[in-house]
């Protein structure tokens, strides 16, 4: 009995396809996706401005961030369980209500503690919208055109970010930082209307039984992805375990993660079902997904940071130099969905490490005298090998999954894009700084009284001193700080280099997880009804 019913399931979502068009449902499914994605990294470029007009420091600014990562982390693993328990499409339609209204005043926001309430609402608001989007698109398309949904899906999760902080700087310095938040109105209402005439629930959804809420779960759940992004976010402005506050996020993230495993493992309706895990391609494809974020969130930080720092770029150009990140990975989603269907995924993953590398290679190469141009086919090739990475990754971690698991599935593996995009720029950040700080001790070694570079160096600064800027009493201070400061930043480009050359390495070493992987046969045959 209970294997007819079986198969009638598996009957029923084999043969069901969506009323509309599947291409207008990708199109307006792709609105609320882009529109979440943007605001992880558009408001990074205006924190001064926010810090400014709400009389508060940089680091309290910086929560601006932290708490929309934190709430949309512990919405994101829940999605599935959301919208089986209040109906997919009633609660996607909720969740960007929610998002567009709190972003409204966000920009309304007359002080930092409102602002940062609305923030939080607003992550809760978009938690929900990448997985549910994702796994809308992997239902309503064939699995021959699998690959084609799993494109225009990347098209918002990867192009957003890339381009976020270029249209922030553009908006807070053309008009002001509010004008970052009141951008999503008319796209939200967009994608309102749009979803509504678009998108149905399938049966699986609709006769779903998801189980009660379990609060301890869901209160482990908020403590792990919680305490873990404060560490996260906070560990090297602290000095990550020299701090207090940092020694019991990490303490209270693992009791959390620990009770959250044994309680879903346990129940009988898990909320998140991890049980899912034991289908080899999603619990490797998910550890594709958080390397492949890692390295994409540690090249989009490094280079803007790059030619900030070391060159004296604006936060806007350092921003369009970051642009064909997003102009690689546009080009290559449309040829990558073509090939996912005819090449086997794993070598296309292989290609897009190797291609990643070889950008982060060139990048390694930088100096002080360098254009602009000179990054450009680095971060384009970067892009390009985000694609690589993530759609054939995404077609063989979810292939073998029941149409009913695709929910699930969906936001473990969002969770872990943006796990692993914290962590990537928490390991480059402290990377950085202390290379910097080793290359620093290294450089000063050769810098002694008796060195001929040191005193004709110095030498040739006091008399250029003397002769156009200071006087002679002042002169060999000034030449010295010279010297100190060219130190700084000889030790600050050797740290970029390794920092550079640190994500090349990660890049190919991902290339051995490739092959744990099992072969995903895409049923070409299949047509769209």
């Amino acid at each position: 009995m209970a294997t007819a019913v079986l198969q009638s399931q598996e009957t029923e979502h084999a043969l069901w396809q969506p009323a509309v068009n599947p291409w207008l449902i990708a199109v307006s499914v792709i609105l609320p996706t882009f529109m979440e994605v943007l605001d992880t990294s558009i408001a990074n470029v205006a924190l001064n401005n926010i810090a400014g007009s709400m009389s508060a420091s940089y680091s309290q600014a910086t929560w601006v961030l932290t708490s929309y990562l934190i709430s949309n982390a512990v919405i994101l693993p829940l999605t599935a369980w959301l919208g089986n328990r209040f109906q997919r499409k009633r609660f996607l339609l909720f969740c960007i209500f929610l998002f567009t209204l709190s972003s409204l005043f966000c920009g309304l926001s007359v002080s930092l503690p409102m602002l940062l309430m609305m923030r939080i609402l607003q992550g809760i608001g978009g938690g929900a919208l990448a997985p549910i989007s994702q796994s809308i698109l992997m239902e309503s398309f064939p699995p021959r055109r699998q690959g084609a949904a799993q494109a225009v899906f990347g098209l918002g999760v990867v192009v957003a970010p890339v381009i976020g902080p270029v249209l922030g700087g553009w908006l807070t310095d053309s008009y002001s930082w509010r004008w970052i938040f009141y951008i999503n109105i008319p796209i939200g209402l967009l994608a309102i209307w749009a979803i509504h005439l678009t998108v149905e629930d399938p049966p699986w959804v609709r006769k779903s039984d998801p189980g009660p809420l379990d609060m301890i779960g869901l209160v482990a759940l908020a403590l792990w992805l919680g305490c873990q992004e404060v560490a996260l976010d906070k560990g090297q402005e602290n000095d990550w375990l020299s701090s207090t506050l940092i020694r019991w996020m990490i303490v209270l993230a693992a009791i959390g993660f620990v009770v959250f495993l044994f309680r879903e493992l346990d129940a009988e309706k898990p909320m998140v079902d991890l049980h899912i895990f034991r289908e080899r391609n999603l619990a490797v494809g998910t550890a594709l997904i958080f390397l492949s974020s890692v390295l994409i969130y540690g090249i989009s930080l490094l280079t803007p940071q790059f030619l900030q720092q070391l060159l004296g770029y604006t936060s806007l150009w350092a921003g369009i130099a970051v642009a064909p990140l997003g102009l690689g990975a546009a080009v290559a989603m449309i040829l990558v969905g073509i090939l996912v269907s005819r090449v086997d995924a794993r070598w296309l993953t292989i290609l897009g490490f190797v291609i990643f590398a070889v950008a982060s290679f060139s990048l390694a190469r930088v100096n002080l005298t360098i254009a602009l141009r000179t990054v450009f086919w680095p971060q384009f090739l970067a892009g390009v090998a985000m694609a690589f990475l993530f759609v054939p990754v995404n077609v063989a971690a979810t292939a073998p999954m029941r149409r009913d698991e695709l929910g699930t599935a969906s936001g473990c593996i969002n969770l872990m894009r943006n796990v692993g995009g914290s962590v990537g720029i928490a390991l480059v950040s402290t990377f950085l700084a202390r290379r910097a700080q080793v290359h620093q001790t290294m450089l000063s070694q050769h810098i002694t009284a008796g060195s001929a570079s040191v005193l004709q160096g110095v030498g040739g600064s006091a008399v250029h001193y003397l002769a156009h800027i200071v006087g002679p009493a002042n002169t060999l201070g000034a030449a010295l700080g010279l010297l100190y400061r060219l130190m700084l930043q000889q030790a600050a480009l050797l740290a970029f280099r390794d920092n550079f050359l640190g994500l090349a390495a990660a890049a190919v070493a991902g290339i051995f997880l490739v092959f744990a992987l099992k072969k995903v046969k895409v049923d070409k045959s299949t047509t769209l009804h």
